[in-house]
């Protein structure tokens, strides 16, 4: 405990206890098997990497830290803000940053978090995404940072779509998985339960997009990267939507049309 005079009074800060040993073999073994989904779902923790991501983990109430580990350098550079946050730092060598990475080359920063339990987002007045079977992380995770910067504040997955505690979705997200719902369901129940909300389908024989003027309260509709919405899904009533196309491309990568699509919905 450290005490400091400040204006003739005394302020107590104290410094939360940081491990400055070499992580032991149990702490990595542990941290590195959130790397895997069946070990994500059995701890109820996920993995977070990197500075940017880091800091704006320490300033939200969303998700709870379950820990910090970072190199010395980083910790010295943010220890005052890592203190008034009051949650457990753990100063780590280099070479244990690269054994617990998720990335090629290892950020300076690695945050433990605990998995939030799902919510049912509120959909009504608002513009929600639907996303069936989309099976890449960087996809999923370039979509919902797409979602963040046009305000969409719900997107609704498949079962089968992969998922959101993915290390290589949480990084395509660039920290917007913290201002974005993302909830897992059978959607079978979202076209059902709110039937009086139109659905609008991305496919490659629609309406043109840029034709037609998107109400305030709807869900917009995106399939799997190869094979497009389901027809089960489809067998709902829909109102089928294409972006034009101009030149000899099959296809439109899935996070791509998503943006093209978010974008005419806001104009």
């Amino acid at each position: 405990m450290t005490q400091i005079l400040v204006n003739n009074s005394f302020s107590v800060v104290i410094l939360q206890k940081t491990n400055k040993m070499a992580l032991s073999k149990n702490q990595i073994k542990s941290i590195t098997s959130l790397h895997l989904k069946k070990h994500r779902e059995e701890s109820g923790q996920f993995i977070v990497e990197g500075e940017k991501i880091t800091i704006e983990l320490l300033s939200q109430q969303r998700y709870k830290i379950i820990g910090i580990y970072a190199l010395e350098k980083w910790i010295e550079k943010n220890k005052a803000l890592i203190i008034s946050a009051n949650f457990p730092y753990y100063t780590c060598s280099s070479n244990d940053m690269e054994r617990i990475s998720i990335l090629k080359n290892a950020s300076e920063v690695i945050t433990i978090l605990e998995i939030q339990n799902q919510k049912k987002p509120i959909v009504e007045n608002k513009q929600n995404l639907i996303l069936e079977n989309i099976q890449d992380p960087g996809n999923l995770g370039t979509i919902i940072r797409t979602a963040d910067w046009f305000g969409i504040e719900n997107i609704f997955c498949s079962k089968d779509t992969v998922e959101l505690y993915n290390p290589k979705v949480i990084q395509a997200t660039m920290g917007s998985f913290l201002r974005v719902n993302v909830y897992y369901t059978d959607l079978e129940n979202i076209m059902t339960e709110h039937a009086s909300i139109p659905k609008y389908t991305a496919v490659l024989n629609g309406q043109n997009a840029f034709e037609i003027s998107f109400p305030d309260e709807i869900f917009l509709l995106i399939g799997n990267e190869g094979k497009g919405l389901s027809t089960k899904i489809l067998s709902y009533p829909n109102i089928a939507v294409s972006i034009p196309k101009f030149g000899q491309a099959e296809s439109l990568n899935a996070a791509v049309a998503t943006a093209i699509l978010l974008s005419k919905l806001k104009m």
